[in-house]
């Protein structure tokens, strides 16, 4: 497909950059684990899915893909770190994580998916797959792991199953896509995007720590949100008095802290969207996931409901026009280009909406873990979930522009206006509250504590 043309052009130009292109997932299995059961399972996999056997070669007029056989197999790497000490263990751990997670792929020759089992006590195993993003998407990891619970099941009790043929592969959606999206379909939606994006500011001028270097190195950071079960609730109440969703609520919470940050009354958000919208799609491993730029715009100092009607109407607007690739609608937008930031926007926001995929393999209980990238695709990168009823994630940002502490003041700032949109819905935005009762007092009573004794016999100029 086009966008996998555009990852394929990016990987050769930037290797050393080449893991923000990696989607990675690490399951700690605790119990009595069947290893050669869960390495046929993970073959099964890729025989059934082509895109995970697809290799990317350069041809004459540009790159093409060629498919290996269905019994090319899963690179499943394995590591015993049994009678290991505590410290050498934790070393040894994370240097089989680099090797997994970081490593550059190659995408002429493959696999475009690799994993590894390592053993760390007797009944417990940490298994690390990563995959090149020009192949999979964060939805497919619950294929994935969907897929894997079945195909381990029957392997471990040798029975035989036999799943529902896929309707369509990856490479007939590519097909498909690259007949459908031309013409006036591709005009239509090219035009609602130069419309739409039309003096929007090309750069998001946060307040950094350090000035922002010539060529991002992707450095990251990444530090945890969780927000209150009683806020949470507040927040999808909010979205429901409005005929909205949870995530207009939170982009309108998030644009209105980078308006203030930046001091900018425009700003733009980028949005990771599913981009599944025929069902023959939802059961398939591939590359689906687009971008959208979405803005936010305070100029005419809007109410909470007044804000979060217009961004609902645009936001269902956005994603009625979420077809053209993100990377064509650059190309239509043509914003100034950079090497040290990302064009058309600087600051994501994403809200997994696709729900928890457990894992139940016999004999088995499973964790997911997450894992800690040292990697920013942006300046800042706010990732949210729903769990027990709470919304929880974290805020990635570029290392290179931002310490830590600013991240988690600025996470305050955030929270706090949430719970003046739930309370105060009819208020305009500009009056929001956002500073913490700790923060409000030191602005106003520490910062002003400037009384100091002085002579009281002496006069102004004597003094």
């Amino acid at each position: 497909s086009w966008s996998q043309q555009r990852l394929w052009f990016l990987d050769r130009l930037d290797r050393a950059s080449s893991q923000a292109y990696h989607i990675a997932a690490s399951l700690r299995l605790r119990g009595d684990l069947d290893g050669d059961a869960l390495g046929r399972a993970l073959d099964r996999i890729v025989a059934r899915h082509e895109v995970l056997r697809t290799v990317f070669e350069d041809g004459p007029s540009g790159p093409r893909q060629r498919v290996r056989a269905a019994d090319a197999g899963f690179a499943l790497g394995r590591e015993d770190l049994r009678g290991q000490g505590g410290e050498a263990r934790a070393r040894l751990e994370a240097a089989q994580v680099a090797a997994v997670v970081e490593a550059p792929f190659d995408l002429a020759h493959g696999p475009l998916i690799r994993g590894s089992l390592l053993r760390l006590s007797d009944d417990e195993w940490r298994l690390l797959v990563t995959q090149h993003h020009i192949v999979s998407d964060g939805w497919s990891i619950g294929v994935l792991v969907r897929e894997l619970t079945q195909f381990y099941a029957a392997e471990r009790e040798g029975v035989a199953l036999t799943l529902e043929a896929l309707p369509v592969q990856y490479a007939d959606y590519a097909q498909w896509q690259r007949g459908w999206l031309q013409g006036e379909v591709w005009e239509r939606q090219a035009r609602y995007w130069r419309e739409y994006l039309s003096g929007a500011p090309a750069l998001l001028a946060l307040p950094t720590d350090r000035p922002r270097p010539l060529q991002r190195s992707y450095a990251g950071g990444r530090v945890a949100v969780g927000l209150s079960r009683a806020l949470s609730e507040g927040l999808r109440a909010l979205a429901r008095r409005h005929g909205a969703t949870l995530f207009m609520v939170l982009l309108a919470g998030w644009g209105t802290l980078l308006s203030r940050l930046s001091g900018q009354k425009d700003v733009v958000v980028g949005t990771p969207v599913a981009n599944r919208r025929h069902p023959a799609t939802e059961g398939l491993i591939g590359f689906f996931v687009n971008t959208l730029a979405l803005r936010v715009r305070l100029d005419d100092d809007p109410t909470v409901s007044g804000l979060l009607g217009r961004l609902k109407q645009e936001t269902l607007e956005a994603y009625a026009h979420q077809d053209l690739p993100f990377e064509q609608v650059v190309e239509a937008v043509n914003p100034p280009r950079s090497l040290g930031h990302s064009p058309l926007f600087q600051a994501m926001l994403g809200l997994n909406n696709t729900g928890k995929t457990s894992l139940e393999l016999p004999g088995l209980t499973l964790e997911h873990e997450p894992l800690a990238y040292a990697r920013a695709q942006f300046d800042l990168s706010l990732l949210l979930d729903e769990e027990d009823g709470a919304v929880v994630g974290s805020l990635e940002y570029a290392s290179d522009l931002f310490d830590e502490g600013r991240m988690r003041q600025w996470l305050s700032h955030w929270e706090v206006l949430l719970e003046g949109m739930v309370s105060a819905e009819s208020a305009k935005v500009s009056g929001l509250p956002w500073l913490t009762a700790s923060q409000r007092r030191e602005v106003i009573d520490d910062f002003n504590a400037t009384t100091v004794p002085y002579p009281s016999d002496l006069l102004v100029h004597e003094l």
